[in-house]
């Protein structure tokens, strides 16, 4: 017999002033700098996250499917070896590839709660609502936050399990992926896991449209981040005064997505009090997406304090998922 639904109020560690905070700290920081760069979590604004769903459609987006159906073939699995009673996914959006880990534990009989994290109210609240109604036996509490800030977002519950999906992991630069796992690892106790989506090194002919579709929605995305600066911040960016680039950078192993100015102009940063100079053909990096060998990530994991259990990947070898445990 089920429960009454019942929706538990979010718990807040970040209101929306911090986040205008963090705002104006990463434009300021990132227009003065030379070469100049913009973090990519401002792509996701409303508009931001309508373009990011079209493109995880898109055929030359493989992730998000690759992903999706390595964990419809091994969700069981991950239950089974993680005996899971809560799970936590930081970064969780819409939560729609959870729902393959929640029917897992479920299926177990272990799994009693569900902790999504994510810095917007209104995307958590949603998918908190939703997902209330479509497992009514099942707690599900919201955290917002930044994922960055481990510790608040995984409350101190039993027997935990982080998921960290989509290939987040790669848009961290290493030293930022270091301090982030070890954050983790902290958070957790022994005999607690992580569940972890990252990119696979492949051909760059294969990675690159990826990032570059033929249709543009991915250069639209890409400019996007502009848009989020000349609304928040009084900026007066042309966006269609930029181009968007993907290249896949052989040294660090991750694809960068960045604007080139089309021709030398100055922008307006009203809120900042900011003039900024661009050259005609000068780069602004907006992204970076590292992908992984399974070498690289287990080296990673160990360092954090874990111990890689399993790492499941496609039959063209284009993603993992992998299963670590706490020591």
């Amino acid at each position: 017999m089920s429960h009454p639904v019942s929706t538990e109020a979010l718990e807040i560690h970040i209101n929306p002033d911090e986040v205008d905070e963090a705002l104006v700290t990463d434009v300021r920081a990132g227009l003065t700098a030379s070469p100049k760069h913009l973090p990519p979590k401002w792509f996701y604004d409303q508009r931001g996250s309508e373009l990011f769903e079209v493109i995880t459609t898109l055929d030359e987006y493989y992730p998000t499917r690759t992903e999706k159906a390595i964990l419809a073939a091994h969700a069981d699995d991950i239950a089974a070896a993680t005996g899971m009673t809560t799970l936590v996914e930081l970064g969780s959006g819409s939560s729609e590839k959870t729902r393959l880990l929640l029917d897992a534990g479920i299926r177990a009989g272990t799994l009693t709660t569900y902790v999504p994290q994510d810095v917007s109210v209104t995307a958590l609240q949603g998918a908190v609502d939703e997902l209330a109604v479509e497992y009514p036996d099942l707690r599900v509490a919201g955290i917002v936050s930044d994922f960055i800030d481990t510790a608040a977002s995984i409350p101190d519950h039993a027997n935990r399990t982080v998921a960290f999906l989509g290939g987040t992991l790669g848009n961290l630069v290493p030293a930022d992926r270091a301090a982030f796992l070890a954050g983790v690892a902290a958070a957790l106790r022994p005999g607690e896991h992580l569940i972890i989506g990252v990119g696979l090194v492949v051909d760059p002919s294969i990675v690159v449209p990826a990032y570059d579709d033929a249709r543009g929605v991915t250069a639209d995305f890409n400019r996007n981040v502009l848009a989020v600066i000349n609304r928040r911040l009084g900026g007066d960016f042309d966006l269609d005064g930029f181009d968007h680039v993907a290249l896949f950078d052989t040294d660090n192993e991750w694809i960068e997505m960045r604007l080139r100015a089309r021709r030398a102009m100055t922008v307006h940063v009203r809120d900042l009090d900011l003039e900024v100079e661009f050259a005609e053909g000068e780069q602004m990096r907006t992204e970076i997406s590292a992908k992984f060998r399974r070498s690289g990530i287990t080296e990673e994991l160990t360092a954090a304090g874990f111990g890689v259990e399993q790492i499941w990947s496609d039959p063209d070898d284009r993603f993992a998922v992998v299963l670590a445990e706490k020591h």
